[in-house]
């Protein structure tokens, strides 16, 4: 690995120096006094600081900068209840498989005079939670951290790392002949071709095969690869919720989304595959279907091995570079004569005539079938929506048709409520041209509201569709699946509009259905912050998920 010297004065400005070495644009951070000097060598970098009111929100943009980009995103907390606050974005990287990494301060550490006041183990609380995370003892030795840090981050599977940079140590002269490591280029290896031929033999033998498609696919190389070897070889496909968009889903092979786990459309479909080619599906997201012994076959194709798990044993593994892998299969398997895609394709039918009912319901609390299609027609295609967690995240999963990669972002993995905000706040930012919409339930909305301000002080252009039940919508759907009586889940909320409008916001309010569309192309054609808040009819939720998908899936 090439190395160069660099003359810093103090550990804060070797990090800094090897933070632009990796090509870090952003810093995420909330600062204390522990991170003075750091932020004092950062004040006269290239890096832009970004500065949260969270530190939780801090993260959630970190880990969707890596996301969308998949390169590392990078955030500060100082010590204590900072670097606690990092946990949740901690388990959300890791799980979603997104490359970030925490910078957190630390009292000195090798004499201190406050005795144990706000320390805590943070290295440790950070072990379950991440890739590496490590303390920084040595100024000398912050160069092969970052570097060891950011491979790790950025190496398949991706996610969090995690450093702990103590106040003596960012104060403390590193030597002068102290060397930066230049980033590696070292490319994924591709899966042998043993494991490829054996993947095309089950797929030429098999009579109904299905394809589908997971968040670990949600990349421009795969994208085009899956579409590819959907086009050579005329196989229906599906998506979890996490790998929507990966091919649009326009396409005429498009089946559907499994946003439930069981019981819906596309579970018809898998049923009555003999064999499933699963690209890019990791156990962390919730299961889009259970396998069961002596079912249907499963190829796991995938950048590493499959974590076996009682619903997910997978016959046969591709281990590689994904879209060399898929490339491979489209090239040398092609239409086969054995295949029959019929009663595939009678699901899909079946599919497309659900989602599309009652669309333009007028009623009025909005129901949720009509939000998906109203913001639907106001994005562009390349539109970029991201979904907080709650009851409407399962109706955009299976209602709303992603045309490119990385255009619905949501979160299945971890499934955090108050990540929809930051989540779009870092889309605006990366892409200042493209329309943003942030999709936030009430509750999940309020858990990181507070980053209104910061979206108004880095002149986004972002619109946040806020769906107002005033309840935890999805626990109490869940309550009354399970037949408990309702309680302990409504809640008061803030005058929205009035909120929004205090952080310098613009706001409006949906008091008539039919104003849903004109309002959220109002806030679109204006630019800058704009909130809209529309009220939601939850009652189709017992209707839909419960009561009509059981009896017109029994018909297929």
């Amino acid at each position: 690995m090439v190395h160069k010297s660099v003359a810093a004065r103090n550990g804060a400005e070797l990090f800094i120096r090897a933070l632009e070495n990796e090509g870090v644009k952003y810093i995420f951070a909330v600062p204390g006094e522990e991170n003075l000097a750091f932020l004092e060598a950062l004040r006269t970098s290239s890096i832009k600081l970004v500065l949260n009111r969270h530190e939780q929100a801090a993260g959630f943009m970190a880990a969707t900068y890596g996301r969308l980009t998949g390169r590392v995103g990078v955030c500060l907390s100082t010590l204590g209840p900072g670097a606690t606050n990092f946990v949740t974005a901690a388990a959300y990287a890791q799980l979603g498989g997104m490359p970030m990494m925490m910078i957190s301060g630390q009292k000195p550490i090798k004499s201190s005079k406050q005795g144990l006041f706000q320390i805590l183990d943070v290295v440790d609380l950070m072990r379950p939670l991440t890739k590496y995370t490590r303390q920084i003892s040595n100024a000398n030795t912050i160069p092969a951290k970052v570097r060891e840090a950011f491979r790790l981050a950025s190496e398949e599977r991706p996610g969090a790392v995690h450093l702990e940079l103590p106040e003596d140590i960012a104060d403390e002269a590193p030597e002068a002949d102290t060397h930066i490591f230049r980033p590696s280029d070292a490319r994924r290896p591709t899966a042998s071709p043993k494991s490829l031929e054996m993947a095309c033999d089950m797929l030429r033998e098999a009579r109904h095969p299905l394809i589908m498609i997971g968040a670990g696919a949600n990349r421009k190389r795969v994208s085009q690869a899956l579409l590819h070897l959907v086009n050579a070889t005329g196989i229906p496909f599906f998506t979890t919720q996490m790998g929507k968009g990966v091919v649009d889903e326009r396409h005429p092979r498009y089946l559907g989304n499994a946003a439930l786990s069981a019981g819906d459309f596309v579970h018809c479909a898998i049923d009555r595959a003999d064999l499933v080619i699963n690209v890019g599906h990791d156990v962390v997201e919730k299961p889009p279907f259970f396998m069961t012994p002596g079912g249907k076959k499963v190829i796991h194709v995938n950048f590493s091995a499959a974590d076996v798990d009682p619903v997910y044993f997978p016959q046969h593994e591709v281990v590689g570079d994904i879209a060399n892998s898929v490339d491979y299969m489209a090239e040398h398997c092609g239409h086969c004569a054995r295949h029959d895609f019929t009663r595939l394709m009678e699901v899909k039918g079946a599919i497309d005539a659900h989602v599309q009912a009652r669309a333009e319901d007028d009623r009025f609390p909005v129901i949720p079938q009509r939000i998906v299609h109203d913001v639907r027609q106001v994005m562009p295609e390349d539109g970029i929506i991201t979904l907080d967690n709650g009851m409407y995240k399962l109706w955009f999963a299976r209602n709303y048709p992603a045309y490119d990669n990385n255009t619905v972002l949501l979160d299945n993995a971890l499934a955090s409520m108050g990540a929809g905000l930051p989540s779009g706040m870092m889309a605006s930012m990366l892409y200042p041209d493209l329309k943003v919409m942030a999709v936030c339930g009430d509750g999940g909305f309020m858990m990181n509201s507070q980053e209104l301000e910061t979206a108004v002080r880095l002149s986004l252009n972002l619109v946040v569709l806020i769906i107002n039940d005033s309840a935890y919508g999805m626990i109490k759907w869940k309550q009354g699946q399970e037949g408990y009586t309702e309680f302990g889940l409504d809640y008061r909320n803030p005058d929205f509009v009035t909120y929004a409008q205090s952080y310098g916001a613009k706001g409006s309010r949906v008091t008539r259905t039919e104003d849903l569309r004109p309002t959220l192309e109002k806030a679109l054609a204006e630019g800058g912050v704009h909130l809209v808040e529309v009220p939601v009819d939850y009652s189709e939720n017992r209707r839909v998920f419960d009561e009509e998908l059981a009896e017109l899936t029994g018909r297929l």
